[in-house]
């Protein structure tokens, strides 16, 4: 076995580079068990030899410089990987197995995760509730953009693909399951969308595509997608959405009305998080547009999914306040309106099995939804340049050659 793993990492604002690390041991960060008086040695844990491993867009915001994230910060949450190495303690998958990683690390022990709220696992980050791997105040733990990745509490955590011929064909759907399509899909489903619901979705990033694709997975009758990116509106309209150019002239509202004949929709979805903009050419960023947006257009009583991320720390933020992720959210209209807002991680376990299922029954061709595009490991820092230019791709890393 190698005794070195390359790992990209965060330089700076608008830089990463692929590193060598150690090779990743059987432990828990030192942080975690310092806190929570565990012992390091993992014996729950495996160690994964990455096959797919996917930039996310919550990745950018910190290689953006808009999170506290130190320099030399680890990435890469979305994992997909071979069981290589296991604890005396891992049961029940085995060396040779291929499996999704959920990018909550959870114990599997907790409240929360008795619970099924994996998201905000009690037991695995020192500084709050949920962790994650390769993310800033998430718990030390390391990044899985990388050649191997250590995984605790295995076997609560992994799930392994029935059959590793039938993943490697459909690797490009499956590693999807990490993140983005359960996440998706939450923002989606907590939105309260189902059979015939009209739903905007806001952002045509990856994460939108997804919950625009699982909308209609739902059952939406019509579902609305809004950008100012030409490209990525593209992509959403490949799959049978309707695109809402949010550089042209009009509400929000009066184009939603175009399309369904009135100015509202059942369900709203926000995908873009803490750094959207104003509708317009050149608009300057206003962090709670979006979610005033989707007050504004969802009906009384809808809901609202917010899958986009929000964070306490943004050094980069337009004023004093937005920098402690205190915005000017227009909480009275949503009180006003009954609405159901739904925030915070996506806890995948509670998704990830039955998603799995569409795609092996060919239910769900999500890698085709966002355009997923494989590149290899030293290529990790293009990609992620392409993806900050507004790419209308999902760049799915490949360190090994194993997607053929």
């Amino acid at each position: 076995m190698s005794d070195s793993n390359r790992v990209v990492v965060y330089k700076g604002p608008g830089e990463v580079a692929v590193e060598t690390m150690d090779y990743p041991k059987l432990e828990v960060p030192a942080e975690v068990a310092d806190h929570f008086g565990i012992t390091k040695k993992a014996p729950h844990a495996v160690i994964l030899k990455l096959v797919t491993t996917n930039i996310c867009g919550s990745d950018q915001h910190m290689v953006r410089g808009r999170t506290t994230a130190p320099i030399g910060q680890t990435l890469g949450h979305e994992i997909t990987g071979e069981v290589v190495e296991l604890g005396e303690d891992v049961l029940f998958v085995k060396k040779g197995d291929i499996c999704s990683v959920p990018f909550n690390i959870a114990c599997g022990r907790c409240r929360m995760c008795n619970e099924g709220k994996t998201g905000i696992c009690l037991n695995v980050n020192p500084a709050r509730a949920g962790a994650a791997y390769g993310y800033v105040d998430m718990g030390g733990w390391v990044g899985g953009q990388a050649d191997y990745v250590m995984i605790p509490y295995a076997d609560f955590n992994l799930l392994k693909f029935p059959d590793r011929d039938q993943a490697l064909e459909k690797i490009l759907d499956l590693t999807m399951l990490s993140d983005i399509f359960p996440t998706g899909y939450h923002g989606a489903y907590t939105a309260g969308v189902t059979t015939g619901s009209t739903v905007y979705v806001a952002g045509a990033g990856p994460v939108g595509l997804a919950a625009a694709f699982s909308a209609q997975l739902l059952g939406a009758s019509v579902v609305l997608v809004g950008d100012m990116n030409g490209d990525r509106l593209k992509q959403a309209e490949s799959f049978g959405c309707v695109g809402i150019d949010l550089t042209t002239d009009g509400s929000l509202a009066e184009k939603i009305d175009q399309v369904v004949g009135e100015p509202e929709v059942d369900a709203a979805v926000d995908a873009v998080g803490f750094e959207a903009r104003g509708h317009g050419e050149g608009a300057a960023e206003a962090p709670a547009t979006v979610l005033n947006d989707a007050m504004t257009v969802a009906r009384a009583g809808a809901g609202v999914g917010i899958p986009g991320l929000y964070v306490t720390g943004d050094p980069g933020a337009v004023d004093d306040a937005a920098k402690q992720g205190t915005l000017g959210v227009r909480l009275g209209l949503g009180w006003a309106k009954s609405h159901s807002l739904h925030t915070g991680q996506c806890p995948v376990k509670q998704y990830n099995r039955k998603l799995m299922n569409l795609i092996l029954s060919d239910r769900a061709d999500i890698a085709k939804a966002v355009n997923a595009k494989t590149i290899g490991l030293d290529q990790a820092p293009d990609g992620y340049a392409q993806f900050d230019s507004g790419a209308a791709q999902k760049f799915v890393i490949d360190p090994h050659g194993m997607t053929g």
